[in-house]
């Protein structure tokens, strides 16, 4: 199977970062996780994203908050499928990132998440390797059919308790 590449601006981005470890946790997909900025470390940004195809990855995440420039050099230095997500910072509210984020030049796409949204980049990116792995589009969908079972269940309790 091929590995998810996270990579994250700053150390300051981990408790979202974390979210989208979790799930590949879960889906028992392998990754492994960086930090490299895209102002501060482009060297070091940039080897990782040419390299990464070679090294076995499918697909890259990159977090970052502010400027949010780390999805797009990511993007430049690949042609891996990039998952962007805009992390939220004291500027703002996060609407920095996500614009810096989601406006890219034509050419270099970024598949962009929600601020914060890394449960969803880590689904979008397991989504893209399930695409070549039928073991992991069948655990997909058992996961949508048991968030669809607990939210019908919420349904019947929240329904028997208030609809009189």
């Amino acid at each position: 199977m091929k590995k998810v590449g996270i990579v994250m601006g700053s150390a300051s981005d981990m408790p979202v970062v974390k979210k989208a470890i979790d799930t590949l946790e879960a889906f028992e997909v392998p990754y492994e996780v960086h930090v490299y900025s895209a102002h501060r470390t482009p060297e070091q940004a940039r080897d990782f994203a040419k390299n990464a195809k070679a090294e076995g990855f499918g697909v890259m995440i990159a977090a970052a908050g502010m400027a949010a420039h780390l999805a797009g050099a990511v993007a430049a230095n690949t042609t891996l499928p990039v998952i962007g997500i805009p992390c939220k910072s004291t500027n703002l509210d996060g609407l920095d990132a996500l614009l810096a984020t989601v406006q890219m030049p034509s050419g270099i796409p970024v598949a962009t998440v929600a601020i914060d949204g890394a449960t969803n980049a880590a689904l979008l990116a397991i989504q893209i390797l399930a695409l070549s792995d039928d073991t992991l589009a069948q655990k997909l969908v058992a996961k949508r059919e048991a968030d669809a079972k607990a939210v019908l269940e919420n349904d019947a309790r929240i329904a028997s308790e208030y609809n009189k």
